[in-house]
């Protein structure tokens, strides 16, 4: 895939990924790159969730599209909730179908259809013990909280872009179409990680880094805080 094809799409590799979402580095890489497994003494290929943006994308490591990062999210929520991996595949293969879309648990409409999907998932995976019938009614609204899609700016009913701290805090953004999707400071167009790294060689003076950036420490301040957060 050339380079000028990737742009808007967003560039990340699975630890990024990882690290962004909060996930496990190798179930990341198991959930977008597959694995093989012994089953009943044979090696079997368990495929990807689904394929990613990038699959095709020409490059040394394996990296992931904006897309795939946000449904990333939603897959490590259902999974640290104890759902199976799959229950969660049934899920998303449903919901795409049913959705048309190609990342359906990101969708607006996932909030309130998802359930109903969700619940008819864990009959067809043939994994009904996994929750009990009562446990079962309640677990989707345990998962799927306004706060995981909180900070998600949407352009129909695709994703446009992701305010990781939420909508009352939009001074870090990730936009595919700025700076390949890296988290950077919204009014600035410089990402975190570059103001962190001078934060840290400027001895945590936040006005020195204002200053080499020209930007206002207010910004430099979200940045650290961003990155601190989001395990640096």
């Amino acid at each position: 895939m050339a380079r000028m094809s990737m742009l808007g799409t967003g560039l990340y590799t699975l630890g990024q990924a990882a690290r962004l979402t909060g996930a496990d580095r190798r179930a990341v890489r198991r959930w977008m790159l597959g694995y093989e497994r012994q089953e009943h003494g044979e090696r079997r290929f368990s495929p990807p969730l689904w394929r990613t943006q990038l699959a095709d994308a020409d490059l040394p490591d394996p990296v992931i599209g904006f897309h795939d990062l946000l449904e990333l999210r939603l897959v490590n929520a259902f999974v640290r909730h104890g759902v199976t991996i799959p229950v969660i595949r049934a899920t998303v293969d449903a919901a795409r179908e049913q959705f048309g879309i190609d990342y359906p648990l990101t969708a607006k409409r996932f909030r309130t259809d998802g359930k109903r999907i969700f619940i008819e998932a864990i009959a067809k995976s043939g994994e009904e013990k996994m929750l009990d019938p009562l446990k079962r009614q309640f677990v989707f609204s345990e998962i799927i909280r306004p706060s995981l899609y909180a900070g998600i700016e949407y352009d129909g009913s695709s994703a446009r872009r992701w305010f990781p701290l939420g909508n009352d805090q939009k001074a870090i953004v990730l936009d595919p179409a700025r700076q390949f999707g890296s988290p950077i400071v919204s009014d600035a167009n410089i990402p975190t990680d570059t103001l962190y790294a001078s934060y840290l060689a400027e001895r945590c003076d936040s006005k020195a880094v204002a200053r080499i950036f020209d930007i206002s420490p207010r910004m430099v301040d979200a940045a650290v805080r961003f990155e601190k957060s989001f395990g640096t």
